[in-house]
């Protein structure tokens, strides 16, 4: 392309664990900060952004298309058109590929693609049983038949369906993300050993990063009080061990397992927006980009080994760049789940599984520890599934520009069986 798509800029609240310091910021209202912050720094004119696309995997109950209701509370203009894009944990993606698409077709020219996720919210749902009462009291004509309506409740009828377990389980296969990474675990060889150390490997990237990620992070005050204010990811742990890992008890296989809540992702609040448009736009608006979409991919896979969904997409997304993985300053594979990223580097070294799977004569090529996550993952950082893919795109274009180098690629894999990658230039 002689003028391609530039992310001018972004901006990503802290991510911080469910429960927490985000507890009580609706998903709307985490997007609308990162859009307003957005705006600010850039100076960009509201009234030139053509189009908001937010992934975000729970859209809140009281906020239909949050991808709209976060642009108008934002201050983007009422013409500023917004939707909402759900492609499972590469949401956050799929909105910077969509932006990609609505500006080289013409349909935009400015867009602000983002994610937005509050898993504290995912609600607690009323069962059938529940629902069906509330459905015959509400026909209840007589008093009788209410008294009628009423007698039938039973004590189990108020047993909740948990949303996000709902949410993390897939239909098809009938497992949840925990029994997929099981299966990687169990296909690849990865041993408990080898998760906990990635697990601890994440932190320690994450802590020594954590003024680097700083960048990427605006400042949120606490609500409901406003008393305090949160400036950093509030899952990276101080002082993690391999003795302390090594004690936690598999949490999806209790008897056999090898995945715990150790060596897997949180559950995960927060939000991020990047500023997107040609970069002649850029040029003709002063702005100096962070860097450029070289080339993207969706593969999908058998559901029950998701996970490895990274490999099918980073293999695609190469091709088409024309490219080769040694060619990439470094590499991202979303922590969903160390078995998951350590299952993938195997297949990723595959001869046998390129030659199988990928219509390749050899393997993708080497992927050396030094140049995987090299600001730690989800593991330590947390993964908000609406949100990761945005985060990473903006988190490796800032290193690219650290580092004065030239590409990465970022992936991730997607509950329901696919997986996504997106190659970034800085030139």
């Amino acid at each position: 392309m002689t003028d391609r798509i530039a992310i001018v800029d972004g901006i990503r609240t802290p991510f911080c664990k469910a429960g927490t310091d985000l507890k009580d910021i609706p998903a709307q209202k985490l997007a609308a900060l990162v859009i307003r912050e957005l705006l600010e720094r850039t100076s960009i004119d509201p009234g030139l952004v053509d189009e908001v696309i937010l992934g975000c995997v729970a859209n809140p109950v009281d906020a239909a298309n949050v991808g709209r209701v976060a642009a108008l509370m934002a201050g983007l203009p009422h013409r500023s058109r917004g939707y909402t894009i759900s492609r499972n944990c590469a949401s956050g993606f799929e909105s910077v590929t969509s932006g990609y698409e609505k500006i080289i077709s013409g349909a935009a020219e400015v867009v602000i693609a983002g994610g937005t996720e509050s898993m504290t919210n995912i609600p607690l749902i009323y069962n059938k049983h529940m629902t069906g009462l509330f459905a015959n009291l509400m026909r209840s004509k007589t008093a009788f038949q209410k008294l009628k309506t009423i007698a039938s409740f039973r004590p189990h009828f108020l047993k909740p369906v948990i949303g996000v377990v709902c949410g993390l389980t897939d239909p098809v296969c009938g497992l949840n993300m925990g029994q997929t990474a099981e299966n990687i675990a169990m296909r690849c060889g990865i041993t408990r050993e080898e998760q906990d150390a990635f697990a601890l490997e994440s932190h320690d990237r994450a802590l020594a990063s954590r003024s680097k990620l700083a960048e990427e992070i605006m400042p949120v005050p606490v609500e409901p009080g406003y008393d305090s204010t949160c400036e950093q990811d509030n899952g990276p742990r101080e002082g993690q061990s391999l003795q302390a890992l090594a004690k936690l008890k598999p949490y999806f296989d209790r008897h056999s397992g090898t995945v715990t809540v150790g060596n897997a992702c949180p559950l995960t609040d927060g939000a991020s927006a990047v500023l997107m448009m040609k970069e002649s736009k850029a040029r003709e608006l002063g702005m100096n980009p962070l860097g450029y979409i070289k080339s993207y991919a969706y593969e999908g896979l058998d559901p029950a080994v998701m996970g490895l969904g990274p490999v099918y997409a980073i293999s695609t997304a190469l091709k088409k760049a024309q490219m080769s993985l040694d060619q990439m300053s470094f590499v991202e594979i979303n922590e969903a789940f160390a078995a998951q990223v350590l299952g993938c580097v195997k297949l990723i070294e595959s001869d046998d599984f390129a030659k199988q799977e990928l219509g390749r004569d050899q393997a993708i090529g080497r992927l050396e520890p030094e140049r995987l996550n090299v600001n730690g993952g989800a593991i330590a950082l947390g993964h908000p599934v609406g949100v990761t893919g945005n985060r990473l795109i903006l988190t490796a274009l800032r290193e690219l520009n650290r580092r004065n180098d030239s590409h990465a690629i970022v992936s991730l894999c997607i509950g329901g069986g696919q997986g996504g990658a997106v190659i970034l230039e800085r030139v």
